[in-house]
């Protein structure tokens, strides 16, 4: 072992102990990990950046902005609605939701899948009484099983298509990855709809600092225009438009006059509606009916949308919107106000505002910042709120179709399919640039960006020749496809200390290199450390899709091993035996 050799595994030795030891962000980590890397002089200071201008880069983050944008469409969530009086059971709720993130995490970032069908998850589960526990953990491992079916369905597969090119010159395709992920997608979401009921049903969602306000429900105001297709309607169709979730508390009329409809009271052009509910309640009510929510078009470009509570002491306290000329002065439009406990029936710029009252504001994001400010407002940043932020057409759906269509047909480049979509979406302001800025998850990016030059100082080296020499004296005697299997083992093993991008880059390079000094094809070891670093089903910080659902779920730590283990096992056995068979370890 040269002394490069020793330092480089050095490196990657303290920068796992720091991740494990989880006291310092882990973005912050592979940042010291590039600094110590170009001090110890393993990283040229030419190179240091490459990393943040690679494409695995530009694609995690483009698929990012493409895959909030289809959520926020409002498309899938559409298609899902007539199944949901069908899904009364854990039993049937489990393998549609599953099944749908799965299938949907084929042709999409995992994560965004997950977000997408999470409401609709716990939307099922309040009306129905199914624990969260029981659906949004299955809805995870599907997310990251459904992943390996395609190069963008999971970060790993595009990290581990790099790999390839490095070590032969031709990444993999992007359906090169689907005769052994179809196969495990088919086999997990047979165990996940079987084996849903070892998970605790007692578990309750993590609490939430809106929760500790007791925020019961939001009114907004709307009004109903002349070319809605609920003109002429019931105020029971409308609501059943809500799926029950929405009440239409008042209709004003000429102005002045207020009703309290039933739900047979006839719906007119210009109604204004006074509507009761949660803010993603009232978001799906007000875009399937075409509703013209207040303050929507009074504010052009980049917004913001937030929940604040109005404090005792507060120059907002005692007044109206309308009074204090929100909009007007401030460039802020009060989109609902919450206050539990009492009916609002008055207009929403009339509502006498009171200390704790929790508001939605919608506005630039440096006025928003003004106005909290002057007002002396607490703001609630734990919620993304779609209330005020609607953007639902088929429009997204069409741009990622048209993408994936370009690079099945080797027109384009991943990257640059990925890149041209995101940037056509905020060309046709499906989302804005605050929005997009938003969505994509910056630590992710810094890591991979910081980490690649890291990765390849250890294959520089010769790192990753001397860990593969060592590893090929030790399998000599070991069958080829037992070969396979362990290295799937090490991968998965070592994902949730280095999380699967990273471990990639590390185990990467090992696998190809361990191939190498076997005399053998290189693809099935790659393809096996994909799918092990991709299927991290015993922790919650292996992969950002077991973490999202953690606090929801009310998962403990300990609560990922029951479902995870087995299925763990399963997949190394079936993927195995499908890497075996769809791509041969044969002598190079």
């Amino acid at each position: 072992m040269t002394l490069d050799q020793g330092l480089a595994f050095g490196l990657i030795g303290v920068t796992v102990l720091l991740f494990v030891w989880g006291r310092l962000p882990y973005d912050l980590v592979a940042l010291l990990a590039l600094v110590a890397g170009v001090a110890l002089g393993l990283v040229p200071a030419s190179k240091a950046f490459d990393g943040f201008a690679d494409d695995v880069v530009i694609i995690v983050a483009s698929a990012l902005v493409i895959s909030s944008a289809v959520s926020r469409s409002g498309v899938v969530e559409s298609a899902m609605r007539p199944l949901l009086p069908y899904l009364r059971k854990p039993r049937q709720q489990v393998p549609a939701l599953a099944g749908a993130v799965m299938g949907l995490s084929v042709f999409t970032k995992n994560i965004g899948a997950l977000a997408i069908f999470m409401p609709v998850a716990l939307q099922l589960g309040r009306k129905t009484g199914t624990p969260a526990s029981l659906l949004l953990m299955p809805m995870s491992f599907a997310s990251l099983i459904g992943g390996l079916v395609t190069l963008v369905g999971t970060s790993t597969n595009i990290i581990v298509a790099k790999v390839r090119a490095d070590v032969t010159g031709q990444p993999f395709g992007m359906f090169d990855f689907t005769p052994v992920g179809l196969g495990l997608a088919v086999a997990g979401l047979a165990f996940l709809s079987l084996s849903y009921r070892l998970l605790p049903r007692d578990r309750r969602p993590a609490g939430s600092l809106a929760a500790a306000f007791r925020i019961e429900a939001y009114t907004t105001e709307a009004c109903l225009p002349a070319e809605s297709p609920l003109v002429g309607a019931t105020v029971g169709e409308l609501e059943a438009l809500g799926d029950g979730d929405v009440t239409v508390a008042t209709i004003i009329r000429e102005r002045f006059r207020r009703y309290v409809p039933g739900p047979d009271w006839q719906l007119a052009a210009d109604d204004v509606l006074l509507l009761d509910g949660e803010p993603e309640d009232l978001e799906r009510l007000v875009a399937r009916a075409k509703l013209v929510l207040v303050g929507s078009q009074k504010i052009e470009g980049d917004v913001a949308v937030i929940e604040a509570v109005i404090p005792d002491g507060s120059a907002l306290a005692g007044t109206t919107a309308a009074g204090v000329d929100l909009a007007g002065r401030h460039g802020t439009a009060l989109l609902a106000v919450s206050r539990s406990g009492a009916a609002i029936t008055r207009r929403i710029g009339s509502v006498r505002l009171r200390a704790g009252d929790v508001v939605v504001l919608r506005a630039e994001p440096d006025r928003l910042a003004d106005v909290l400010a002057e007002f002396g407002l607490l703001p609630l940043a734990e919620r993304k709120l779609a209330l005020g932020h609607s953007r639902r057409s088929y429009i997204p759906i069409a741009v990622l179709a048209g993408a994936m269509a370009l690079v099945a047909l080797h027109l384009v480049p991943v990257a640059m399919a990925f890149f041209g979509a995101a940037v056509l979406l905020l060309v046709l302001r499906v989302m804005t640039m605050h929005e997009a800025y938003e969505t994509i998850e910056w630590p992710v990016i810094v890591l991979l960006g910081a980490l690649i030059p890291v990765s390849d100082a250890v294959r520089a080296t010769g790192g990753t020749d001397l860990i593969a020499g060592a590893l090929s004296h030790a399998m000599q005697t070991v069958p080829p496809m037992l070969a396979i299997g362990l290295l799937l083992v090490a991968a998965m093993a070592v994902t949730p200390f280095l999380n699967n991008a990273a471990t990639v880059l590390v185990m990467g390079p090992i696998g190809a290199s361990l191939a190498q000094k076997l005399g053998l094809d290189p693809d099935p070891f790659l393809m096996a450390v994909s799918v092990g670093a991709a299927c991290d089903f015993l922790t919650p910080i292996g992969h950002q899709c077991n973490t999202l659902v953690m606090g929801p779920g009310g998962y403990r730590f300990g609560d990922y091993a029951r479902l995870g283990l087995p299925l763990s096992l399963t997949v190394i056995v079936i993927g195995t035996l499908l890497i075996s068979l769809f791509w041969p370890v044969a002598p190079r």
